[in-house]
């Protein structure tokens, strides 16, 4: 699972998509049949390369949103303007349409559900796409480890997955944090993460908890620094960032 050229785990594969989730307006998850798919850990990601008729090639790395479920697997893809590749996942493309895929790939910034260690996950923006596979990991595995979550965004209208985190979940306590704007009625000012933030929501030292930290570039390297002000140990923070190379 750790991602490595194993059974031909990292050869393209062709998948179809099968299903299509509105997150927000301009992002997407998108459900895909994908035959012969060797499972995954929450964390990992794949590659996703799209093939134009003239034969041009556009290629980029998506994290998956979901722990394994048989040949099914899911993305959420945020539109990004003039992107090659998500400006056609989040518009034109349709049920049934093939793209291919490869992966998993990855093997540092993963969460195993026999892991009962405490858990801080995180997210800037989209970088809560990894982070929410590894909520749902495990709440199907019913795992007794705590997690807590830190959600960074910069207005309630992108807030991914609002139904699902909207629900009650036994031992997940989250701390919604905006940037730009307040959801109506809440009292405050946008705000960005800080040490007060990280201080109230991060678990004791002691506890020994891991801390996974995802979003762009400018964002996991403040909350990593903070998480280390804060005496946490290097060897407890994953982290996994974004730019716009990434699409």
């Amino acid at each position: 699972m750790a991602g490595t050229a194993v059974s031909g785990r990292l050869a393209w594969r062709v998948a179809r998509l099968a299903e299509i989730r509105q997150e927000t307006p301009t992002a997407r998850t998108l459900v895909f049949d994908m035959p012969g798919w060797p499972g995954h850990l929450a964390g990992q990601h794949v590659d996703v390369r799209l093939t134009a008729a003239d034969g041009y090639t556009a290629q980029r790395s998506y994290s998956l949103a979901a722990p394994a479920n048989g040949d099914r697997i899911e993305l959420t893809v945020q539109r990004v303007p003039d992107g090659e590749v998500s400006e056609h996942l989040t518009g034109p493309y349709a049920v049934g349409d093939p793209v291919e895929i490869r992966g998993p790939i990855g093997g540092w910034f993963v969460w195993r559900p026999a892991d009962a260690t405490p858990v801080l996950l995180v997210a800037g923006g989209a970088g809560i796409v990894p982070l929410m596979a590894m909520i749902r990991a495990r709440r199907e595995a019913s795992s007794k480890a705590l997690f807590r979550v830190v959600y960074s965004l910069r207005t309630p209208a992108e807030l991914y997955y609002a139904e699902e985190l909207r629900r009650p979940f036994a031992g997940l306590d989250i701390t919604y944090v905006y940037t730009r704007e307040l959801p109506e009625g809440r009292a405050g000012i946008p705000r960005r993460i800080d040490v007060a933030t990280l201080n109230s929501a991060a678990w004791p030292v002691e506890f020994g908890a891991t801390t996974y930290i995802c979003g762009p570039t400018g964002f996991v390297e403040t909350a990593a620094d903070i998480m280390l002000a804060l005496r946490h140990s290097p060897q407890s923070i994953r982290t996994e960032r974004f730019g716009p190379s990434r699409d």
